[in-house]
């Protein structure tokens, strides 16, 4: 179906009148705490996306990932490049491969041990916590402690949590929260194996 010019341009109007009132209505800043959570494949790699977009305006960026250390990853290599990128891995794969919950415990503290120090100390900007989610599901850490630091976390720090399962209690303290579904994945539908570059 053809869109009539004029009705596409009074459409494209109203809707730019509502950006910019909302835009002008925004005055505000502070830091944020940004949950990526669901089922889906990519959250992650949009946690990784903030994380270059802190590096690109010459900040400070810290990392923390969880469950994940065994695991090779390119996003790790690259950062890791850069010197205002503070990346810390801790653990020795899903908890399926470990199936030891004292050392898993052992491993969840001593990654909030480094989570604490990114958080506390006011040279970074944002603070990375990836698969956190699935440390506080399991019970690794105290999540009333996790929920306490963040909320007196410094007021321009961003910290950016994702995993799947996130808690209620952090969904209800957090400013932004995605909820990423999978629609269609090749190694459920296609038996197509993870491949260098889109997983890894």
């Amino acid at each position: 179906m053809k869109t009539d010019p004029d009705s596409h341009k009074r459409m494209t109007q109203r809707h730019k009148e509502g950006f910019e009132k909302k835009k002008a209505a925004a005055q505000k800043e502070k830091g944020l705490l940004i949950v990526y959570t669901g089922t889906g494949k990519g959250k992650s790699t949009a946690a990784f996306g903030m994380g270059l977009r802190i590096l690109g305006h010459d900040m400070r960026l810290g990392v923390v990932q969880f469950i994940k250390g065994a695991l090779h990853s390119a996003e790790r290599q690259v950062l890791s490049r850069d010197p205002n990128c503070d990346f810390h891995v801790v653990g020795a794969g899903y908890t399926w491969d470990t199936q030891d919950r004292d050392a898993d415990m052992r491993t969840a503290a001593a990654g909030w041990a480094e989570a604490r120090r990114m958080i506390e100390d006011p040279a970074y900007d944002m603070v990375i916590l990836d698969e956190m989610n699935i440390v506080l599901k399991y019970q690794y850490l105290d999540i009333a402690e996790v929920l306490d630091v963040f909320a007196k976390r410094r007021e321009m720090l961003h910290i950016v949590v994702t995993g799947r399962h996130a808690p209620e209690a952090l969904v209800e303290l957090a400013d932004l929260v995605s909820e990423i579904r999978p629609l269609k994945h090749p190694y459920q539908t296609q038996g197509i194996k993870a491949q260098k570059g889109v997983e890894f």
